[in-house]
């Protein structure tokens, strides 16, 4: 090997430990991840609620499960007091919701924090949930206020991290109450305030919901005085009684079996462990390019995709069923525009159109003509064989002045 050649390895090598080095030394990404594990001191997680449950508001009356609580209410009937789930998303099993709602009648209390709820027990409880969404490039600014309906609202509590709030679209106003709040401050036309927080006595006791866990996260009670809202929640945990902090229905897991882990959450073992890799890498290099055999040629697989397409196309064309082509056609151009557009739920058919239209750069006309023709398709029991062309042409020009195809 020639001087030249030494000199380009000495630049790649020196190159290449100038990025391991900066890499090394550059801070840690913060992980916004929603666990809300109890051992987790990420911002999602839940370290700091459970050190104030059982150091400061409830000291001695707290008790953590791990297992299901079907698991744990079947062996142990005589049990009193509050369980607590809290989590992105709490969906109870059939036979375990009504374990637990029978466990509540006879003069318990359950609180749950989830932005989402089965619908087995939305029937029961008489309520239904929505979104209220903000802008995608910054967060929404909401405050959140208690309300008791003995007292003056308490002071509103602030939150900049989402940009979406899921509240409470209708309540059973016979009997459930309203125990939290949301306005939304800084939106361009006013909103009215939402609700987040409802009590409903049940049997002999009362169910307590919450469409905001991450009130109880880390990030949100170390925000200036938030940790106030969290604790008149945590108020109405019955005290008296044991709370029960449920550790199953979470998001992240609370121990890692895998020892890939310990390599790649410690910053030492991640860098040993690239390091090897890359030490393997470059002996494969310069080992491999001399002693390699030959490889075989060996001939892929052909994609057969286009032509089963075309088989179950012709099926359904000379069966004459042009009205599951439509529909097809339709799903598949509807999953095409979320895919591509990131279209989400949007309750408002108008908005729908506009949001569209903007990110298509298609006229907001045209839109309007295109799933106007496609409601039309699926309201009609038979479909000719020109609307069925005439469905094509219109998606394709979409497509086509859309996507510059």
């Amino acid at each position: 090997m020639g001087k030249k050649g030494i000199a380009y390895i000495i630049i790649a090598l020196v190159t290449l430990g100038a990025i391991l080095l900066l890499q090394y030394t550059k801070p840690k990404d913060i992980n916004w991840f929603e666990s809300y594990v109890r051992s987790h001191k990420i911002p999602y997680g839940t370290l700091v609620f459970n050190e104030l449950m059982e150091t400061k508001l409830f000291p001695g009356k707290t008790k953590q499960l791990q297992v299901p609580p079907f698991e744990f209410l079947s062996k142990n009937n005589g049990v009193k007091g509050t369980y607590v789930f809290i989590n992105n998303s709490v969906q109870f099993q059939e036979a375990e919701l009504h374990l637990i709602l029978d466990w509540v009648a006879q003069g318990n209390s359950l609180f749950i924090a989830s932005e989402g709820f089965e619908k087995k027990l939305r029937d029961t409880l008489n309520f239904e949930t929505a979104t209220h969404y903000g802008g995608f490039e910054v967060g929404q600014e909401q405050d959140h206020q208690l309300v008791n309906p003995f007292l003056e609202k308490s002071e509103p509590y602030r939150y900049r991290k989402d940009n979406a709030m899921r509240y409470f679209k209708t309540i059973d106003t016979l009997k459930s109450t309203i125990v939290g709040v949301v306005n939304f401050p800084n939106e361009e036309e006013e909103q009215p305030e939402v609700v987040s927080v409802i009590k409903t006595p049940f049997g002999k006791g009362e169910i307590v919901l919450s469409t905001f866990p991450k009130a109880f996260t880390n990030y949100f009670i170390l925000e200036k005085e938030n940790k106030s809202y969290t604790a008149g929640l945590a108020s109405y945990f019955k005290g008296d009684e044991t709370i029960y902090l449920d550790n199953h229905y979470k998001s992240g897991k609370t121990f890692y079996t895998s020892p890939m882990h310990i390599f790649l959450n410690t910053k030492e073992l991640k860098w040993a462990y690239y390091l090897a890799l890359i030490g393997v890498l470059v002996y494969v290099v310069f080992e491999g390019k001399r002693k390699q055999r030959a490889i075989p040629v060996v001939t892929p697989l052909q994609n057969q995709t286009l032509a089963f397409t075309r088989t179950i196309s012709d099926m359904y064309f000379e069966k004459g069923d042009q009205k599951a082509i439509v529909e097809h056609k339709i799903n598949y151009f509807l999953d095409y525009l979320r895919t591509k557009y990131y279209l989400g739920n949007i309750a408002n058919e108008e908005d729908f159109y506009k949001n569209l239209a903007a990110r298509s750069n298609y006229s907001l006309d045209e839109t309007k003509k295109l799933f106007g023709f496609m409601e039309k398709l699926r309201e009609h029991p038979q479909i000719t064989d020109n609307e069925l062309i005439q469905l094509n042409k219109r998606i394709q020009k979409f497509k086509s002045e859309t996507d510059g195809k």
